[in-house]
């Protein structure tokens, strides 16, 4: 169902990126976070946020830390796997759904169960038809069936999807042309068409969309750059866009990603950016938390920490 070993799905190629990047990080600190995400796994084997019981969602980022750290061992694999052999695959929202196959992957991966292989065999048609009844009249991915406007970010996430299921993603030439239209004149990109302002975030999936498409050029690449020098906060991280006035751990580790892979290292100041990760979003405990003036971790932001560190290649 996923593409091949020698070209695999972005989303495994940034977790074998980033667990390679990670062998850097102290053994003691990669102690103290596994033990964090593995004191979020419930009863049923899945993940949970700060509240409530597992959800795909988060046991989806739990998966991706795992992998950072290490990858699963096969006690993990049988546990998150029996949880995803529970989830329903029946009405899951996009990301859910990215959730439920990326997480049955890494199982199969690390020696658990293959869950994908056990759907049913109008699995994959059942999941294009849900995906393609989100595409609107711009072009793009809308966020729900009743949404009348293409989406950034969703868009990415149905991207990333079809590449999960091994499928060509459709009228490729429809979408570029939709994240063309949601850049601005401070560089970057929105989520939705009437916003003006460019945000961090709708930004980094734009860019990752279009150099999964292959319509990357050297003036959106200019202008990206020019954008994330405009939000680097004076705390070290990246902002979400221009007005806010403080950097958050999501912000931060898109806008690190982004910059690597557009090849504008000259605007990160790696040393400022590992302590803002250290000294500001991760606890003593275990875990990071969303921002500065957070106050509690989760397994979503603790990938973000750890996901920063491993880009950067912290030192022992």
């Amino acid at each position: 169902m996923s593409k091949s070993a020698n070209n695999p799905p972005y989303l495994l190629q940034l977790a074998l990126r980033l667990a390679d990047g990670a062998t850097a990080i102290d053994e003691n600190r990669v102690r103290k976070h596994r033990k964090f995400i593995l004191s979020q796994q419930q009863s049923d084997g899945g993940f949970s946020g700060r509240e409530g019981e597992s959800d795909l969602y988060y046991t989806g980022f739990a998966v991706r830390c795992l992998m950072m750290l290490g990858g699963l061992t096969e006690q993990d694999a049988n546990r998150i796997g029996a949880c995803v052999r529970r989830g329903s695959r029946e009405q899951l929202s996009v990301i859910d759904l990215l959730s439920w196959m990326f997480s049955a992957l890494v199982v199969q991966m690390s020696g658990g169960d293959d869950v994908i292989g056990s759907a049913p065999p109008d699995f994959e048609d059942k999941v294009v038809a849900t995906l393609e009844a989100g595409r609107v009249a711009d072009g793009g991915y809308a966020k729900t069936t009743q949404g009348a406007a293409g989406s950034t970010y969703h868009s990415f996430l149905v991207a990333l999807t079809y590449e999960l299921l091994g499928q060509q993603l459709p009228e490729t030439d429809k979408l570029v042309s939709f994240l063309l239209d949601r850049r601005r004149d401070d560089g970057g990109f929105v989520e939705i068409a009437p916003m003006k302002r460019s945000g961090t975030n709708p930004t980094a999936a734009g860019v990752a969309l279009l150099r999964m498409l292959g319509a990357m050029d050297d003036t959106v690449r200019e202008d990206v750059l020019r954008f994330l020098s405009d939000v680097r906060s004076a705390e070290g991280g990246f902002q979400a866009n221009t007005r806010i006035p403080f950097a958050d751990g999501l912000s931060t580790f898109t806008g690190l990603l982004t910059a690597f892979d557009l090849g504008g290292p000259d605007i990160i100041d790696s040393d400022r950016v590992r302590r803002y990760a250290t000294d500001c979003l991760e606890l003593a405990d275990g875990g990071f938390r969303g921002a500065s003036w957070d106050e509690q971790a989760d397994v979503e932001y603790t990938f973000y920490g750890l996901g920063i560190l491993a880009l950067l290649g912290h030192p022992k």
